[in-house]
């Protein structure tokens, strides 16, 4: 039985190295699947759009968020495209996870190394009530794994924010939880008025192999069920 393809999703940017490096992720994935037909697309910014591509693409397909959380993107575009095609499933979006939680740990001891600080995990921020509770699982996941307190600021919608974050917490490092640069990172580089910052979860450098394991797992978990006739996950 054939494969389904896998859309890879993300919600696109204008910065060029964010953009190459998401590229890079989707290139290592396909390469890590290579008997599944792997395409991307975007939901704002770049092209192809994903409610544009999707009705295009013959047979099953599984279309996985590139995005940190749930939020109006998967909830309302993703499913609402996905809906329109019989054989079409949306998987879980990448976050909350432990594999997030060691890329940013990584990216913590890369920036400040022997030097141990309070941690402020800046994230982009939505009204979605989901959202927020993704926000809080995932500093609970970095704060596991680093076994440090780790506070939330919000970069928009939601309180607080980075700077009153960083005004509480003043010798804090900025934990980026950010997919890639673009938009919100160059925001919080404004906002961290100078503060340590890790960079996003894609630094433009590597493509770290938790990142691509948890893309292929979501792909495949919901290959699965959309190959077992289980419905939308």
């Amino acid at each position: 039985m054939r494969h389904p393809t896998l859309l890879a999703v993300s919600h696109g940017t204008s910065d060029a190295e964010g953009a190459r490096a998401i590229a890079d992720l989707v290139a290592a994935v396909a390469a890590t699947l290579p008997d599944v037909e792997v395409r991307s697309a975007f939901v704002d910014v770049q092209q192809p759009d994903a409610a544009d591509l999707l009705p295009t693409i013959d047979g099953p397909v599984v279309i996985v968020p590139l995005l940190l959380s749930r939020g109006f993107h998967v909830h309302h575009d993703l499913h609402g495209m996905a809906a329109k095609k019989a054989d079409a499933v949306v998987s879980a979006a990448l976050g909350p996870d432990p594999r997030l939680a060691a890329v940013l740990a990584d990216h913590l001891a890369a920036s400040v190394p022997d030097h141990p600080r309070p941690v402020v995990l800046a994230v982009a921020g939505s009204r979605d009530p989901a959202s927020l509770e993704d926000a809080d699982a995932m500093a609970a996941l970095l704060a596991d794994r680093i076994a440090a307190p780790v506070e939330l600021a919000y970069l928009a919608a939601r309180q607080p924010d980075l700077p009153a974050a960083l005004a509480a917490h003043p010798d804090a490092v900025v934990s980026t939880y950010l997919f890639a640069r673009g938009y919100f990172f160059d925001l919080t580089v404004r906002h961290a008025s100078g503060a340590p910052l890790t960079p996003p979860l894609l630094d433009g450098v590597t493509v770290p192999q938790p990142l691509i394991d948890l893309v292929v797992e979501r792909y495949e978990d919901a290959a699965a069920l959309l190959l077992a006739g289980a419905g939308r996950p």
